[in-house]
């Protein structure tokens, strides 16, 4: 949206400013008081307009000056907002110096009629503690102050019924005097009250607190609705029981709107009215805080096919009344099936289903969007053909995080773009690695040891026996500058293609063993074992046996305490040089597993010739137990099967991507050995290890965790 608005100089902005408080009361006030507050204010606000950076304290400082000269009309703020937000600013900051300027006077007024109600309260305890003479003084103010106050008053019992009110509480209710008299609090509930506001009503009115405060809203009795700043103080006798409660109101309707407004404003897009980018990611990161077992959710990443041939041939206003109008098409058709839909910015916008029960409910909202603007849209005179391609991306929420979700579908929608636009792509987990992989490795990873770019998280494998920490397992991490945090899935395949899997390798095993000494040194036997991933380029690699023995020899870790992970590749047979390597390792003291079995064509034969020790159980595998489309029943008697397996060939079994305590029971009844996932703890920081390490439980008593 381009800023509209009139640009002047400091002195015309000074003259507009007078004139508008001018026309308020400014003719009730001292000539020579009027015009320094004018040209106090202009100053500040007209450098809060101009200066670099911008200072919101200038407008804040403006604001409330203009109250404390009484310059407390809504109507007076509604128009200086207005003012200002119309006016251009440097930067485009209209908007910012609205809301400072808006949010200086609210605090002033708060402020001011805070202190009224300190009065009150002062007032009306001053009555109760004095002697009889003065008991009836104090009253007589009290009751000036009760009638006469410009913020609502009112007076209860304990019980919660209404004894008296003032006139300015009738008048934020919209009643006659006698109609609050006998009514009760409890039958102010509104729908949009604050959690706990009667949690705490009931504490204050049974003695357990003195008093609350919150902004509550109320029907009035016409049934509009009043939003107040609400006081609720206790009064007690003379021997500390609770007697009477006494509450003061603001009117703070017209400031509620306003930062509603502006709230709106920072979290939907001006042109479309849909949610913004913020508002977009604030409602997927929600979903990742505590997802329930087996959650899913999609996204299909939008952009339209051609729009920057009519924003360059028809202009600019032109091309912000086909996105509204695209707009309007995707929320019509969207929103009714409880999907969100955002701008990203330009002519990009996403879908969120939240609790997607599968790709086909994902692939479903693709192709309404597709629907939705399959015929032309009509503005002015002209009909505009619009398309669009979509990247659609389904997953558990466990499987993924915020920010690679949205990297992901949005190379999704490249995807569909170079297949011929005008249609909807799948993700594709091989495809979208590739894509982030090529581009990361390109680009930074050469030099991104000497970065220090890379870190390891560690994920905790327990015992299912007694649910002891047993081992972890090292996951390295890549903190992208541009791309955020990668997980090993989106580089280490590029890496091991391009070679620079080898000293990735070797820092890995360097940093993961010397924590794991550290752990030793200071726990003992307490300490877990080290599971670390070998690639099947290290593993092929003739230095393999001495980069391990220079290894545990420069860290002081305990070979045993050492389990190295291979895939089903990393050997295709008896002559490979690899397996020389891994024999190596072995007589070492190394002990091998086999990792990801059960994801493709496992050959179970070569499991007898191998020197592994461990087997571990793919997560997917265990993931798609709960998938409803396939049969899990036979899912859970192929995995008993895999376990009896293992065990005929002495190897330990680790179940991986195991997320509730029923999985976890009933992996431990077939007998499975060790497992982990986010039902026992996701990859964490060394030091989160070392604190479950000190806190862990003797064996014996130990139990599963919930």
């Amino acid at each position: 949206m381009r800023e509209t608005g009139q640009a002047m100089d400091s002195d015309g902005f000074r003259d507009v400013w007078a004139a508008l408080l001018r026309r308020e009361h400014g003719g009730a006030v001292d000539p020579g008081e009027f015009g320094v507050l004018v040209s106090e204010t202009a100053e500040l606000l007209d450098r809060a307009r101009t200066d670099h950076p911008f200072h919101p304290a200038l407008a804040e400082r403006a604001g409330a000056m203009l109250v404390d000269a009484h310059y407390t009309d809504p109507a007076l703020l509604a128009r200086a907002v207005t003012l200002l937000q119309r006016t251009r600013a440097g930067d485009g900051r209209g908007p910012e110096l609205a809301g400072a300027f808006a949010a200086g006077w609210a605090a002033a007024l708060r402020e001011r009629t805070l202190r009224e109600q300190e009065a009150i309260r002062l007032a009306a305890d001053t009555a109760r503690q004095g002697v009889e003479r003065a008991l009836r003084a104090s009253e007589a103010r009290f009751r000036a102050l009760f009638e006469s106050a410009a913020i609502g008053i009112g007076l209860g019992d304990v019980e919660g019924n209404i004894l008296a009110v003032n006139r300015a509480m009738q008048e934020i209710f919209g009643v006659s005097p006698g109609q609050m008299k006998g009514r009760r609090v409890n039958d102010l509930v509104h729908p949009e009250d604050a959690p706990g506001v009667w949690e705490a009503y009931g504490e204050l009115i049974s003695g357990k607190r003195e008093y609350f405060q919150v902004d509550k809203p109320y029907y009035r009795r016409d049934g509009e609705v009043v939003w107040t700043h609400l006081t609720v103080s206790l009064i007690r006798d003379d021997e500390g029981r609770p007697q009477y409660q006494v509450a003061m109101m603001e009117d703070i309707t017209d400031r509620y709107r306003l930062q509603e407004r502006l709230r709106h404003q920072a979290t939907h897009d001006p042109l479309t009215g849909l949610p913004n980018r913020v508002a977009f990611f604030e409602r997927l990161e929600r979903l990742f805080e505590e997802p329930e077992p087996g959650a899913r959710f999609g996204l299909c990443y939008v952009d339209l096919d051609g729009f920057k041939v009519v924003n360059d041939s028809l202009g600019h206003d032109m091309g912000d009344q086909l996105l509204a109008a695209v707009a309007a098409r995707l929320e019509a058709a969207l929103s009714p099936l409880g999907h969100l839909v955002a701008r990203l910015g330009g002519d990009e916008f996403v879908v969120l289903l939240e609790n997607c029960r599968g790709e086909q409910e994902a692939v479903a909202a693709a192709k309404t969007v597709l629907a939705a603007l399959a015929k032309p849209v009509l503005i002015g005179d002209h009909k505009l053909a619009v398309g669009a391609s979509v990247g659609v991306l389904e997953r558990r929420v466990a499987t993924t995080t915020p920010g690679a979700a949205v990297r992901a579908a949005d190379l999704t929608l490249y995807r569909a773009k170079e297949a011929g636009r005008g249609r909807w792509t799948l993700f594709d987990p091989k495809e979208n690695a590739r894509a982030v992989s090529r581009y990361a490795v390109s680009v930074r990873m050469p030099a991104a040891l000497d970065r220090g770019e890379f870190f390891i998280d560690y994920q905790p494998m327990v015992d299912l026996a007694d649910g002891s920490l047993v081992a972890v397992e090292a996951l390295v991490r890549w903190r992208h500058p541009q791309l955020g945090v990668l997980g090993p899935e989106e580089f280490v395949g590029v890496a091991e293609e391009t070679g620079l899997i080898m000293p990735l390798g070797r820092w890995v095993l360097e940093q993961a063993c010397g924590q794991a000494a550290e752990w030793v040194a200071r726990f003992g036997e307490r300490a877990p074992r080290l599971s670390v991933n070998l690639a099947v380029r290290q593993a092929r690699n003739a230095g393999l046996v001495a980069d391990i023995d220079r290894i545990l020899g420069s860290t002081g870790l305990d070979p045993r305490l050492l389990q190295l992970e291979i895939t089903e590749s990393t050997v295709v047979g008896p002559e490979d040089e690899a397996l020389k390597a891994l024999h190596g390792l072995v007589d070492m003291g190394v002990s091998l597993a086999v990792d990801d079995f059960g994801t493709g064509w496992s050959n179970l034969a070569y499991l007898r010739d191998l020197p592994v020790s461990g087997l571990k159980i793919a997560g997917s595998f265990v993931g798609d137990l709960h998938d409803p489309a396939k049969d899990t029943h036979l899912g859970w008697r192929i995995v008993s099967g895999l376990v009896s397996l293992a065990h005929t060939l002495g190897l330990t079994v680790t179940a991986e991507g195991v997320e509730t305590r029923a999985d976890a029971e009933r992996l431990r009844l077939m007998g499975c050995d060790w497992a982990q996932g986010w039902h026992f703890g996701r990859p964490v920081r060394p030091g989160e290890i070392a604190r479950r390490i000190a806190e862990e439980n003797l064996p014996e008593s130990a139990v599963l965790p919930e």
